[in-house]
């Protein structure tokens, strides 16, 4: 039994995409864990979002060009914006730390990425668990741990930018750290957007 009526290349691109969210966020925090080598790094995350952007598009192509397509099209457009928007986030923090010369990470922000990446192994699973029809109620369950994930993200930038405020007295360098942590903690909770698509996908085709 299937979830959704079969169209395995619909399923692949999706599944592709999940894998590569993945590898960006394994690349984010390798970064963070080696900072000191991070220029390259930052470099290799930049292909992988730029891989990314073209397994989106390639999608985008074969929905346009399919006739009867397994998903409502606005499912499929909303699903891979959604996922490719969760890496533009992991770069841009990324980024933001290479353009703003930052020194060293500092703890919470390996909190946040901790997070972000329960998140994204969350995501690839119901992702990859879309094409099977006995796996629903699992899908339903990981939707509401991604849920919690994200107000747990929630919480812990509200302590960090709370911290934030109270020991850095150079206003430049608030902005900058307030910047990355957002970027962040809204990759966490674009996370939260794709699993509100994909559970909507489950209740539609359940």
């Amino acid at each position: 039994m299937r979830l959704i009526p079969r169209d395995e290349k619909f399923y692949d691109m999706f599944e592709e995409l999940a894998n590569k969210i993945e590898e960006g966020g394994k690349m984010f925090t390798d970064i963070l864990n080696n900072y000191e080598q991070s220029e390259a790094k930052i470099a290799k995350l930049k292909e992988i979002e730029h891989e990314a952007d073209i397994i989106t598009h390639r999608t985008y192509e074969k929905m346009h060009r399919t006739f009867l397509t397994p998903l409502d099209r606005e499912d499929i457009y909303n699903l891979v914006n959604k996922m490719d928007s969760v890496l533009d986030m992991i770069e841009a923090a990324a980024v933001r730390m290479q353009l703003y010369k930052i020194k060293k990470p500092v703890d919470e922000i390996k909190e946040l990425a901790r997070i972000l990446n329960l998140a994204i192994g969350k995501i690839k699973k119901i992702v990859h668990a879309l094409r099977d029809k006995k796996k629903s109620k699992e899908i339903l369950e990981d939707c509401v741990e991604i849920n919690t994930l994200e107000n747990e993200g929630d919480i812990v930038l509200r302590m960090t930018m709370a911290r934030l405020f109270e020991r850095e007295k150079d206003p430049i360098e608030l902005i900058k750290w307030k910047e990355i942590f957002e970027r962040i903690e809204e990759s966490i909770d674009v996370c939260e957007d794709v699993s509100n698509i994909i559970e909507g996908i489950v209740l539609k085709h359940g």
